[in-house]
């Protein structure tokens, strides 16, 4: 792929740039090089097709108490400008922002944005941003990254949305930029240089660096063969989409399907996580639901599970999804979720 290729003076290292034992600049980056490059088992996020009602406050709640609660591993937000279940309007906010204003709700815990559309932000500000992220969650931070797609809040706001092709060009590029400045040759001059149509980089250096080495792990939410192939060649993980909630046959056939293309680019699929999603609802009943759904998705492989809570119910009633589907989940497959329930 074209917009994927580096002509560099430093070039980004592939996935798993950031493993243990890669070149860092000091202790605390060599503590987190040592540590887990992906979340345990369990996430939680105001579910992005149920977020009406949301404001700060509540946003702000929700995660001071999941900030309380150990069986929550990392905390996710999701990138519209508006209500995503809705063709346009309604509320949402902005996810760099929130997660940097929310970190310190859940000391110690990862989080993550799932997925950022390329359309929203230059990728040498994204990468930016993520450093910043890093660094704040002492390496608990996943940056998810998406091509862009909600016509109505792309159209509000005035913000192009080109055709899928063209789109998936630019995204394709953005992922590859990103790489290349969250890499470690990117920490010092002569920095990164490279000849790309759309976002070229000239001796551009991430100054202060991550603390991670070789940066955030990078999750691509791709579902088709050019998405596939991107994820394989640079990310760590992959989300299944929020707009289908609880599919585990989709999930199983994704998650074969990329394994499948990891093996076949030489990668190890056992090092790549699979994120599956599912909503908890607003009833004891459909709680009841959610943790059989939740474990089937462990069955079938995935690493982590985000537990979507609409908004109407936070954020009280993350101490109910907690209690009913987190902490059973835990109990019954373990925090390493599909390694240990397999």
């Amino acid at each position: 792929m074209t917009a994927a290729e580096s002509g560099a003076q430093g070039e980004a290292g592939g996935p798993g740039a950031g493993a243990p034992g890669a070149e860092s600049t000091g202790a605390g980056a060599a503590a987190v090089g040592a540590g887990p490059r992906h979340p345990g088992l369990v996430g939680f996020r105001i579910a992005a097709s149920a977020s009406a009602g949301i404001d700060w406050t509540r946003l702000d709640e929700t995660w001071a108490l999941a900030g309380e609660l150990d069986a929550f591993e990392a905390g996710w937000l999701s990138d519209h400008l508006s209500d995503a279940a809705r063709e346009r309007g309604g509320p949402a906010v902005e996810a760099l922002t929130a997660a940097a204003a929310l970190a310190h709700r859940v000391r110690g815990k990862w989080i993550g944005i799932a997925v950022l559309a390329n359309t929203f932000r230059h990728p040498s500000l994204v990468a930016k941003a993520a450093t910043v992220l890093d660094n704040v969650t002492g390496g608990r931070f996943v940056l998810g990254m998406g091509a862009g797609w909600h016509e109505g809040e792309h159209d509000a706001f005035g913000i192009p949305l080109p055709p899928i092709a063209k789109r998936f060009d630019r995204f394709e590029s953005g992922v590859a930029t990103v790489a290349a400045l969250l890499s470690d040759a990117a920490r010092t001059a002569p920095g990164i240089t490279r000849d790309d149509p759309h976002y070229p980089l000239r001796g551009a250096t991430n100054e202060p660096p991550p603390v991670r080495p070789g940066g955030p792990p990078i999750w691509l939410g791709g579902q088709r063969r050019r998405g596939i192939a991107l994820a394989v060649r640079y990310a760590d993980g992959w989300p299944m989409p929020g707009n289908r909630p609880g599919d585990v046959a989709y999930f199983a056939e994704k998650r074969d399907e990329i394994r499948r293309a990891l093996e076949l680019a030489g990668r190890d699929p056992e090092a790549f996580t699979f994120a599956a999603q599912l909503s908890c609802g607003t009833s004891a009943a459909e709680r009841r639901e959610a943790l059989a759904v939740a474990t089937a998705f462990v069955r079938a492989g995935a690493g982590h599970v985000i537990l979507g809570l609409p908004a109407t119910v936070a954020p009280d009633g993350l101490a109910e999804v907690a209690r009913e589907v987190a902490e059973p989940l835990v109990a019954a497959v373990g925090r390493q979720g599909a390694s240990s329930a397999r």
